[in-house]
């Protein structure tokens, strides 16, 4: 079977406050993108993870994490083989590899036979990582607690995303990006609950939408990046719209209003070392990946 693992934006991520386990108490709205890793899983006598970069085969992809705790769950040995093609940039703030775990949950849910529901693959989700539980619904969501508590929410209608991959890399980046954030940086969350309010009243308005994003990491990533902040500017002051962080970082995104509003991002960092590419949002009955025949 083949499973497209899409990646996600944060149209809102706020930090509300620091927990006792040493996680970050979160708000944040997940949207996930026309932008996917794709996998593929077949019956093998032994686990096996294959992906074309070596630093994510084998043990290393959480992945591997993914099946050896669902076959526990499960009762099971962990006999399977799953390729991985990446597609999403790693390290960009895209969730990329958290999609994937729970691509692979979702899949040898199915190859093996386990029957289980999404709400019973949560948990095991949850465990893997805060935002790998987001990915076994996909589509728009809530996401709290450390992100893993996930309320579905009204889908967005279909809606170009202009995404920009920087060539900037920052070692153990998640951990170092939350190291840096400051009581500055918390918030109560209401930017977030306005987001829903506006989502759930079933009157959706794009500039509405576009004037909510917000992102925590922000003001850390301006300090830590400080080329995003030029190509930002250069790119507004180029007639583009306004760009956002994605996730912790690097990559940013943005709601343009046509594609030649998107075309002036590409031209304004024609002179960066940087990726620009169009998307769209994806609604959650594609995005809850269900497992495919590979001919499918």
């Amino acid at each position: 079977m083949e499973i497209p693992a899409y990646a996600k934006l944060n149209l809102t991520f706020e930090v509300l406050d620091r927990r006792n386990d040493g996680f970050h108490q979160v708000t944040t709205i997940m949207q996930t993108i026309a932008l996917a890793d794709q996998l593929q899983i077949e019956s093998h006598p032994e686990l096996s993870v294959e992906c074309e970069y070596p630093e994510l085969a084998g043990e290393e992809n959480l992945v591997w994490k993914a099946a050896t705790e669902l076959a526990t769950a499960g009762g099971i040995a962990p006999e399977a083989k799953i390729t991985v093609q990446k597609r999403i940039p790693v390290g960009m703030g895209l969730g990329g590899g958290s999609s994937d775990a729970a691509a692979a949950l979702l899949g040898l849910n199915k190859l093996w036979d386990l029957g289980l529901t999404a709400e019973e693959l949560s948990p095991i989700a949850a465990g893997l990582g805060s935002d790998v539980s987001f990915f076994l619904w996909g589509g728009t969501a809530l996401a709290q607690g450390r992100g893993e508590q996930i309320s579905p929410l009204p889908p967005l209608p279909s809606l170009a995303i202009s995404l920009v991959f920087p060539d900037i890399s920052i070692p153990n980046k998640t951990a170092t990006m939350y190291s840096r954030l400051t009581l500055a940086n918390f918030s109560d969350g209401g930017v977030t609950r306005q987001m829903v309010q506006l989502l759930t009243s079933g009157q959706f308005v794009r500039e509405s939408v576009a004037g909510l994003v917000f992102n925590a990491f922000s003001e850390v990533a301006a300090q830590t990046y400080p080329e995003l902040v030029k190509m930002c500017r250069e790119v507004v002051e180029g007639g583009g719209p306004v760009m956002h962080l994605c996730g912790a970082g690097p990559a940013l995104f943005a709601l343009p209003t046509s594609e030649e509003e998107h075309q002036r991002i590409a031209d304004v960092l024609q002179h960066y070392s940087a990726g620009v590419y169009l998307v769209s949002t994806v609604p959650p009955d594609i995005a809850g990946m269900m497992a495919l025949p590979a001919d499918g």
